[in-house]
């Protein structure tokens, strides 16, 4: 049995040999690129992908030891700008204040270094990234958002190609509402302690600045409502002229109505544009129509803000940066500094628009002469800045003697003389312009003669009260005792033995 098995075996062998493929060797030429199907065991190549391993494993000391001697010891290694770009990821995976600061350095000289490179853009990018990490919410410390916004910017305009400006530009966005809600909140403190000047001058730096902002449409209320009581303040000014008061509110209530049409024609689809409508309304001012553009644009935006919600509001006291879900994800991001308004600017224009409205109210000025208001009408109320012009008296031809040269008689006066009526004279007016007449009235009658006094009493006589009088200052009557034995008395007998203790 055992060897009838060796001699199959043995068969099967030469078999197997002739099916066989021989390996042939192929020709490559290594001087094109040496590293091509080549198992590398160059000491460079060795460095970085222990370093490599290094990094993916959180121990940031031994990778950037690797890199360092990499770079001091192959300076012209192929992996340079790798190693170069790879140290600074180290030092931003390892986070912290001082890993970030070193990251931010390392970043820097890379793009200085490498500045044609690819990789240049992120590494720009990883700079911005690094202050936006460490952005406060909006009541607190702001530089780093301003830094932020400011390596966003230059990330855009020196690499436009790059595939990382969507991502930038989202994230300046985000920047931009954070550094608007700061300005928004102390424009909103200025106008609930009745500062205008200094709620105007940041509430419009906003404006201005950053029309993408989530609360854009009550920012402009806010503007609109700082100049209304501007207004009212005018209104109830003591010692103002009425020509003057009225000036001043009508520019401050032109401002108003600006402001609040500014709602309605760029942010039609926003929460708070019915308010703007009711504030138009109530000033008796026209409410604009927003165009089919503004529509679909402040649509576009309202739709790409994610709601805040409940878990958003817990996550946002815990956290330490900000929350920005409800900024846009479209529209250009501003790409300007801020066009800073300041409270002096305000206050400095508001005198101009004071001392505009005090010449032009001024008689014999041209503004005078132009804008000056038009009498009113018979049966129009008289204006405060134009009062109702007096009554004048017309010379009436055929006029007395006297200086007005007006006379008048009433013609149905009784027992008046009428005076000759001459022909171009209406006879059938009531009142008629004549010369001095003298009229004799009727003698006045005299009164009655009142009737005699009759008097009663017969001289010598005397009345019975007098009589009565006199009775008593003779001698005194004496008067009745009172019955006192129903009335109460406070006086008490006193109680005996037992009696004590009965309370009754």
């Amino acid at each position: 049995m055992t060897v009838g098995i060796l001699a199959l075996s043995m068969a099967l062998i030469p078999a197997q040999a002739k099916t066989k493929v021989p390996k042939t060797k192929k020709n490559v030429d290594l001087s094109a690129n040496p590293l091509a199907n080549v198992a590398s065991r160059q000491p460079d190549k060795e460095l970085f992908d222990k370093s490599m391993v290094a990094l993916k494993k959180g121990r940031y000391d031994v990778a950037r030891l690797d890199l360092q001697t990499l770079l001091n010891t192959y300076p012209n290694s192929e992996f340079q700008m790798r190693a170069k770009l790879a140290v600074g990821d180290s030092w931003f995976k390892e986070g912290g204040t001082a890993a970030l600061t070193q990251a931010e350095a390392e970043y820097k000289d890379f793009i200085t270094f490498f500045p044609q490179a690819p990789e240049a853009a992120e590494a720009q990018m990883k700079v911005a990234d690094i202050y936006f990490m460490q952005m406060e919410k909006p009541d607190r410390d702001f530089n780093n958002a301003v830094r932020a916004e400011q390596e966003y910017r230059a990330m855009i305009d020196q690499f436009p190609d790059s595939s990382l400006v969507p991502r930038a530009k989202q994230k300046l966005r985000e920047t931009q509402e954070v550094l608007a809600e700061r300005e928004f909140l102390i424009g909103s403190y200025y106008a609930s302690r009745e500062n205008p000047a200094g709620a105007i001058a940041r509430l419009q730096t906003v404006a201005d600045t950053y029309p993408l902002f989530s609360k854009s449409d009550q920012l402009w209320l806010t503007i609109g409502d700082a100049y209304a009581g501007e207004a009212r303040s005018v209104q109830l000014a003591k010692g103002l002229p009425g020509a003057i008061r009225e000036r001043l509110q009508q520019v401050y209530l032109d401002k108003a109505s600006a402001a609040y049409s500014r709602v309605i024609t760029r942010y039609p689809m926003a929460p708070r544009v019915e308010d703007a409508r009711d504030r138009l309304v109530a000033m008796n001012r026209p409410v604009p129509e927003p165009t089919q553009e503004a529509i679909a644009e402040s649509d576009a935006e309202e739709r790409s803000r994610q709601p805040m919600r409940f878990t958003d509001k817990t996550l946002g006291m815990i956290k330490h940066g900000p929350t920005v879900v409800e900024a846009a994800h479209v529209g250009d991001p501003t790409m300007t500094p801020a066009k800073r308004t300041i409270a002096p600017s305000v206050t400095k224009e508001n005198q101009t628009i004071f001392a505009a409205a005090v010449k032009a109210t001024q008689p014999g000025t041209p503004a005078e002469e132009a804008a000056a208001p038009k009498p009113t009408g018979v049966n129009e109320p008289p204006r405060s800045d134009q009062p109702q012009t007096p009554l004048q008296f017309e010379n009436v031809p055929g006029g007395g003697n006297s200086g007005t040269g007006i006379s008048a008689s009433i013609v149905s006066a009784p027992n008046a003389a009428p005076a000759p009526a001459k022909a171009e004279e209406d006879p059938n007016a009531v009142v008629k312009a004549t010369k001095t007449t003298e009229t004799t009235l009727p003698a006045a009658e005299a009164p009655a003669a009142a009737p005699e006094q009759v008097n009663d009493i017969k001289p010598g006589s005397v009345p019975a009260q007098n009589t009565a009088n006199e009775a008593n200052a003779k001698g005194k009557a004496k008067k009745p005792k009172l019955d006192q034995s129903d009335e109460s008395s406070s006086k008490k007998k006193k109680k005996k033995g037992l009696s004590k203790l009965n309370p009754f």
